[in-house]
């Protein structure tokens, strides 16, 4: 569905005289202000495929009705989150989840949303209806060489769906790896996978990039093939300079400083993108900020300070994406408030006063080098946010006007109450 603009400019003129007080109090103490602004309307957070309809775990799934159906009400869907936060300016495709049946006109329809193809997913990690070799104990890492070879055709032909789309990436997350000690011999397990990625690396146009996910547990328990950071780096070093290790906040086990890693990955030239989310215990997947803020701030922080060392473009040259799991929530409703967590985090990180901080760190001043991360962290950025959208055309308060319009409602009268989205 299409939001009706003139329904955005009605609850941004009741809703305008608040809003120009708080920007005008945050705005008169943060220098280059507009620059700031400009920087917000540039940073756009792509949205997966599969993350519009009801997430679930293995004891079950409660679906919330008015779920898309088809790619083409997917995409509707992001559009009209975009609408909303004119933040969502990207979709991310799985496949086999999401495969354009016509190429053409999927992207005809993405572009009437004004949506770009973000990265392309592949699937090893599922068996599909009419596939040959089974996933159950691995895909790129598999003792049986067809397996392997299977799971490097798919990859391929993701790539010419991404192609066909005006996608310029591919996203590798493999379940492989092992439950029980003995049940795999390691370093060939990861020989296999090399060899596999070194295949798919091979099948990448020049432009593109191959992002290379970990993952700590789950499916597997006792070892993961690219069970961390370190291992994706191993793999991203040893295929090239188009391959990258993509971090999903939720990916680690409890406790890791991932804003270090960031960092690192920063220094080497290896950080390829971000899958954000929270957790509190693993890989939860909930609401992006929804637990840890700060540490949301933390990451942005390296991010900031790290890419404008390396005067890289903060909205292009990393990957951004949402990746949760919307068990409870009504999932257009988690997307809108994990994209505006997101880009509160961003913005705190712009206002850190990179000067002062780093001339505390010279002199071991620890006391100051703190106040001045917590001083742009305790700052109430959420009135400059909204500026950003309201001069993009978006709505000041957009999960304020999904439920003032009963978007949900109307979707369910479209769609059906029964609806369950492809994917997981």
């Amino acid at each position: 569905m299409i939001l009706d603009k003139n329904k955005i400019q009605e609850l941004n003129g009741k809703l305008l005289s608040q809003h120009e007080r708080q920007f005008k109090f945050v705005a008169e103490t943060i220098p280059n202000i507009q620059d700031t602004i400009q920087k917000l309307k540039d940073f756009q957070i792509a949205i997966p495929s599969w993350a519009l309809g009801t997430g679930g775990t293995r004891f079950g799934r409660f679906g919330g009705g008015g779920e898309p159906r088809t790619l083409e009400e997917k995409i509707e869907d992001v559009g009209l989150l975009h609408q909303l936060n004119r933040s969502s300016g990207a979709i991310s495709l799985h496949i086999p989840w999401d495969i354009p049946q016509n190429a053409k006109d999927i992207k005809a329809l993405a572009d009437q949303f004004q949506l770009r193809f973000d990265a392309v997913n592949s699937n090893t990690f599922q068996d599909q209806p009419d596939q040959k070799h089974s996933y159950k104990f691995g895909s790129l890492q598999h003792v049986d060489k067809a397996t392997r070879q299977q799971a490097i055709d798919h990859n391929i032909e993701v790539i010419k769906h991404g192609i066909e789309l005006g996608s310029d990436s591919l996203t590798v997350w493999l379940a492989d790896g092992s439950c029980f000690p003995g049940q795999l011999n390691f370093r060939t397990a990861f020989e296999n996978t090399l060899q596999g990625l070194k295949e798919i690396y091979k099948a990448l146009p020049d432009n593109w990039k191959m992002f290379v996910e970990y993952k700590a547990f789950e499916p597997n328990f006792y070892s993961m093939t690219v069970g961390d950071w370190g291992q994706s780096y191993l793999y991203s070093s040893k295929l090239g300079e188009k391959a990258y290790t993509l971090v999903d906040l939720g990916h680690h086990l409890p406790n890791a400083n991932i804003q270090q890693i960031v960092a690192l990955l920063l220094n080497e030239k290896k950080l390829g993108g971000f899958h954000f989310n929270d957790s509190k215990y693993g890989d939860d997947d909930l609401t992006v900020g929804s637990i840890d803020p700060y540490q949301l701030f933390l990451i942005f922080n390296e991010l900031v300070e790290g890419m404008d060392a390396r005067k890289m473009n903060h909205a292009k040259d990393l990957g951004w994406m949402i990746d949760a799991s919307h068990n409870v929530k009504d999932p257009l409703e988690d997307l809108l408030q994990s994209v505006e967590a997101i880009k509160i985090a961003y913005t705190q990180a712009l206002l850190v006063d990179t000067k002062a901080l780093v001339a505390a760190q010279q002199n071991n001043d620890v006391a100051k080098a703190q106040e001045i991360l917590q001083q742009a962290y305790r700052t109430d950025v959420r009135s400059i946010v909204a500026e950003a959208r309201l001069q993009s055309g978006a709505a000041l308060q957009p999960l304020q006007l999904f439920r003032n319009e009963k978007i949900r409602e109307q979707l369910i009268k479209e769609r059906g109450l029964r609806t369950m989205a492809t994917g997981l």
